[in-house]
């Protein structure tokens, strides 16, 4: 379930309420059928890759039931919202990107005395989501000028509301030129670091930094390794990158 996310998570749902359906077209009990119905979302939840994804697998039947007229007098069509939400949140263009998974707390706390930065360094951080990793950057590096890229518009709306001293606008991170940053963040998926690793090898000057939370590039010697509070590493290269293993 790791390929086009959410896709697999809409597979899931429409699964659930197809079952259903025609438990209920068969005259099956509500309660009886809401049960059978759950089943198969929580089966396939066990196979989502991430937390944060067996929840939304797991949920997304319950919640939509719950929201619907057979549930709160709503309209039969209000179990769309869910999906609706999730396409306004996470639109189809990022399907191929990490969904939102916040940097953790104090999770770069220390990062300052490995990776030092000159004063109005600019620092990026590529697909920004809620600003989590911008909070843990603007403590790190307080003298830098912080921009952060999100394609989701409520959450690029969030995150500038929250992290008022950064630039944050809506932007798609592959499309948005990092040249001109001294530093670029992610937190991605494994799938997305080749691309990544595409982009910041053509874009990044000698001397950039590129900082990638728990995945690493294949094939790409790190500079250096910081180890977050919670272990995960950050990895971290600097421009331009020795690719030998």
């Amino acid at each position: 379930m790791a390929r086009a996310w959410p896709l697999p998570a809409l597979v899931a749902w429409a699964a659930c309420w197809a079952i259903f359906l025609g438990l209920r077209s068969a005259e099956t009990t509500l309660a009886l059928a809401s049960l059978l119905a759950a089943l198969p979302g929580f089966a396939l939840a066990f196979s989502a890759t991430t937390p944060w994804r067996r929840v939304f697998v797991a949920l997304g039947f319950p919640l939509s039931l719950a929201a619907s007229g057979l549930a709160a007098g709503l309209p039969a069509w209000a179990w769309l919202a869910p999906l609706a939400l999730l396409a306004l949140v996470y639109p189809v263009r990022a399907w191929r990107d990490a969904p939102i998974f916040p940097t953790p707390r104090n999770a770069l706390r220390g990062l300052a005395t490995q990776l030092r930065l000159q004063d109005d360094s600019l620092v990026l951080d590529a697909g920004c989501g809620l600003g989590d990793a911008l909070l843990e950057l603007r403590r790190e590096f307080p003298r830098s000028i912080l921009t952060g890229v999100e394609w989701s518009w409520p959450l690029r709306l969030a995150c500038a509301l929250r992290c008022r001293f950064a630039r944050v606008r809506r932007a798609d991170m592959w499309s948005a030129d990092w040249s001109a940053f001294d530093l670029v963040y992610l937190f991605q998926r494994p799938e997305s670091m080749p691309r990544a690793a595409a982009k910041a090898a053509r874009e990044l000057r000698p001397g950039a930094w590129l900082a990638s939370l728990e995945f690493e590039v294949a094939g790409w010697r790190p500079t250096e390794v910081f180890t977050c509070a919670d272990e995960r590493p950050l990895w971290l290269y600097r421009a331009p990158v020795d690719a030998r293993k």
